[in-house]
């Protein structure tokens, strides 16, 4: 027999006419976060490892993995520093979806996000590394408390997390809270932060403005990118309702590119010109949004 809701019990199903309407601080009605994604690819992961299969084709070259692995390093030694030029030029404050292997081989940058206050956000251990139900659950609990345990001596201060791919298990929710994590964002199904049942808060992920979900594996124009962003800003402005959040992701091997650069500038340049936004890093609007919620 069906029952209403969803088929896990994660969180319980809410529809948004029965939930508590809030606003952001200020009085305003929508937040936006900032995701700078700084990430590592092996060239030979471990063979026991998972990739999200969306990536192959072209933009893959099996293993060893040279293509997926150089256009990351791309990322790394140009087009962060492109963004993080923009960021500045902008001031404009940003999360900083990191994974460990990144943290580790790219001190020159995790020097830099924390020189401008940027808040770390956990993100596994390495770009081909994704979470899947293959792990049992103690493997799983184990990877998280490495992750977390590594980066804290490295960059402390990640109190979210962002499973790799968004790949995640029916335990992920629960073993992050008991890894002390407060929040995640890895569930798109919400313009609005909720909390689950094992009390992580669920806060919205990019999912539609994440630069690869849209640019590289849906292939839209990048072109239409900053109308895109604009479109759902002015949607969600017009609607009654406060306390949705819209997030940014951009990966510096995809935005830091030369052709490409212009158009997150522009799009992040309407953001700071905008004044009835609430813009700060994804760990200040879960700790908003949990105050708002109880």
């Amino acid at each position: 027999m069906t029952h209403p809701g969803p088929d896990h019990a994660l969180h319980p199903f809410s529809s948004q006419p029965s939930r508590p309407d809030f606003r952001w601080p200020g009085g305003t009605k929508l937040a936006v976060y900032l995701l700078l994604h700084l990430e590592h690819t092996e060239i030979t992961p471990p063979a026991d490892s998972h990739r999200d299969p969306r990536f192959r084709g072209a933009f893959f070259s099996g293993s060893p993995d040279w293509t997926g692995y150089t256009q990351r390093d791309y990322g790394n030694r140009i087009g962060a520093w492109r963004i993080l030029n923009l960021l500045d030029a902008l001031h404009l404050p940003a999360s900083v979806a990191v994974n460990l292997m990144a943290a580790e081989r790219h001190p020159e940058l995790i020097a830099a996000c924390r020189e401008r206050g940027y808040e770390p956000v956990a993100h596994g251990i390495s770009a081909s590394r994704m979470t899947t139900s293959r792990l049992t659950e103690t493997e799983e609990a184990a990877g998280i408390a490495s992750v977390r345990d590594a980066l804290a001596k490295i960059w402390p201060g990640a109190t979210g997390w962002l499973g790799q791919d968004h790949g995640a298990t029916a335990a992920t929710t629960r073993l992050l809270a008991e890894a002390g994590f407060t929040y995640g964002l890895d569930w798109a199904n919400d313009d609005e932060p909720y909390l689950h049942a094992s009390g992580l808060l669920a806060l919205p992920p990019p999912a539609e403005w994440d630069d690869v979900q849209t640019l590289h594996l849906r292939r839209v124009p990048v072109t239409r990118w900053p109308a895109l962003v604009a479109e759902a800003l002015d949607r969600l402005l017009a609607e009654p309702r406060g306390g949705r959040v819209l997030g940014l992701g951009i990966h510096p091997w995809l935005f830091g590119a030369p052709h490409r650069i212009r158009y997150l500038a522009e799009s992040l340049s309407d953001l700071a010109r905008r004044t009835d936004l609430h813009l700060a890093t994804a760990g200040q609007l879960a700790a908003e949004a949990r105050a708002a919620l109880r």
